[in-house]
């Protein structure tokens, strides 16, 4: 990536408050076409809160986001956003196409009805998640993993330029987590670039291109392969020295530096 290719998504020395308590303090970070970067801290960190500011949903008390060069409020047409799959209302009477098609609402009018062009872009965005024979079928009878892909079809549907994911593999099973891991690096090839909220920090230090790592400010940011301290993981989770996750997550670092030097 060239030092001139135009940043997806700027995040300039942002704080935000909420209630009157700082959340995020001083945080700057930027995602170029074809990154695939994890946003890593623990319950708390602000990681959600930064996810909702990107969004233009939260209002930041000094800082800026900028989108494909814009700022965030001219450029929400450009970011596709998955939810937590818990914020979803799956007991509401919708197919899975109908679920897709309301992620280009903001391009067909709230009081339109989507035309064939429409349709073809929801049945696109469907195939890409592996979905596309369930079109018709109520979303109330979907597993949770293709619950899942609906809300990531929903997202791509728009075929955004930055891709926002908040905890996308919580609650799947791993063949789930796999097809929807595929479905994202693969996106990340043709340059789209992917933020991603996550527990499963072995996972992402083995498939993410870049980690950051907060606890209401960045406290590292870097390829997986420059992050083997254990200091910065029990910065970010409180972790102790003896910890099996602090163990796991060294050895996967070292293992991906192994992986990447042949």
């Amino acid at each position: 990536m060239t030092g001139e290719a135009r940043a997806a998504l700027e995040v300039t020395a942002l704080d935000v408050s909420l209630s009157g308590r700082a959340i995020l303090r001083d945080v700057s970070l930027s995602l170029h076409p074809g990154e695939f970067v994890a946003l890593l801290g623990a319950n708390g960190a602000g990681k959600t809160t930064l996810m909702r500011t990107i969004l233009g949903l939260v209002p930041a008390t000094r800082g800026r986001v900028q989108v494909m060069g814009s700022p965030v409020q001219r450029a929400r047409k450009a970011i596709g956003y998955v939810p937590q799959r818990h914020e979803f209302a799956w007991d509401f009477p919708m197919s899975v196409e109908q679920v897709v098609l309301t992620g280009l609402t903001a391009h067909i009018g709230w009081l339109r009805r989507p035309g064939a062009h429409h349709h073809r872009l929801a049945g696109e965005a469907l195939a890409r998640v592996g979905l596309h024979d369930l079109a018709n079928r109520p979303i109330a009878q979907l597993s949770g993993g293709q619950r899942q892909r609906v809300l990531v079809a929903r997202a791509l549907v728009t075929d955004p330029a930055l891709l926002l994911l908040d905890e996308p593999f919580t609650g799947l099973d791993m063949p789930s987590q796999e097809a929807l891991t595929g479905v994202f690096t693969a996106l990340a090839a043709e340059g789209c670039a992917l933020l991603m909220t996550t527990h499963d920090l072995i996972a992402a230090v083995h498939e993410c291109s870049r980690l950051c790592l907060i606890d209401g400010t960045v406290l590292a940011d870097g390829i997986p392969e420059t992050l083997g301290d254990p200091a910065l993981w029990q910065q970010a989770f409180g972790l102790s020295n003896h910890n099996p996750l602090l163990q796991a997550l060294v050895g996967a670092v070292h293992h991906r530096k192994q992986v990447t030097a042949c």
